[in-house]
């Protein structure tokens, strides 16, 4: 009889109750999951029942987390992404909150780039908090990360992004997302990776502010190797300020155009 334990298949002989996988495979579990409820009382398993045994405050071992993850995306899809990697200037809104979409997804390397802290104003739209106010974001976002997938392979980088920075920050990239706030800079990265590394896709930003509707932001492929993302119109001024719904919802459409790209669905 075949039954799912923390996601891995098990053949299992007949008659074999609850209790006896956790006697058998995890003694020390304080939670189990039957077929998605909690239980405490024995049951007898039946044929593709699914069993999760939590120990609590334990970290999943990266066998684990992997098996959850290919649970949910397909072993072909999981195995896609884990060959790529994606760059993130700036980790504000639209960064901070791509970066851990892509982490919880399992992408395979993070290059995260940012120079500065994070302030109390940051919090009522960025990935961040109270405990890490005063902090670099790069270390932050990295301390958030590994509470979501320890596993997926980190690179921060502390630095400004300039014309003479960018080669070196995103050789290594297969995508770039551009979550900048300057315009000016936003422009020079985008310009620079589609005259100099054309060899690299990037995903840039314009016009999530305010609290209009969430359908005005699209994702547009502007060119085969350049998309934008944003409603092209809201800019942030007084009464129409940068909030965490809207924003949000731009850097999931960013974070999913990573998805789409690697998987050649867009």
């Amino acid at each position: 009889m075949i039954v799912y334990v923390n996601e891995k298949k098990y053949n299992v002989p007949e008659k074999t109750t609850v209790l006896d996988i956790k006697h058998n495979i995890k003694k020390d579990a304080d939670i189990v999951i039957y077929n998605s409820f909690p239980i405490k009382e024995n049951v007898n398993l039946k044929e593709n029942d699914k069993i999760v045994l939590i120990k609590k405050g334990e970290v999943p071992s990266k066998e684990e987390l992997e098996c959850a993850l290919v649970s949910r995306h397909t072993p072909f899809v999981h195995e896609k992404l884990k060959k790529y990697t994606v760059a993130i200037a700036g980790l504000g809104g639209l960064g901070s909150n791509a970066a851990i979409f892509l982490a919880r997804v399992g992408i395979g390397k993070l290059i995260l780039i940012d120079y500065d802290v994070v302030e109390p104003s940051n919090l009522n739209r960025q990935q961040y908090f109270i405990k890490h106010i005063g902090m670099k974001k790069t270390e932050a976002i990295k301390d958030i990360i590994k509470n979501c997938n320890p596993y997926v392979e980190l690179e921060t980088r502390n630095e400004f992004i300039d014309e003479n920075s960018i080669n070196s920050l995103f050789k290594d990239a297969d995508i770039v997302i551009e979550a900048l706030d300057d315009a000016k800079y936003k422009a020079l990265l985008v310009n620079f990776i589609l005259q100099k590394m054309k060899d690299k896709i990037i995903i840039a930003s314009s016009g999530m502010a305010g609290y209009f509707s969430s359908n005005t932001i699209v994702t547009e492929k502007i060119m085969n190797n350049f998309y934008l993302v944003g409603d092209k119109v809201s800019e942030s001024k007084p009464g129409c300020g940068l909030m965490a719904p809207r924003v949000a919802i731009a850097a999931s459409h960013q974070a999913n155009a990573v998805l789409r790209i690697i998987l050649e669905n867009i």
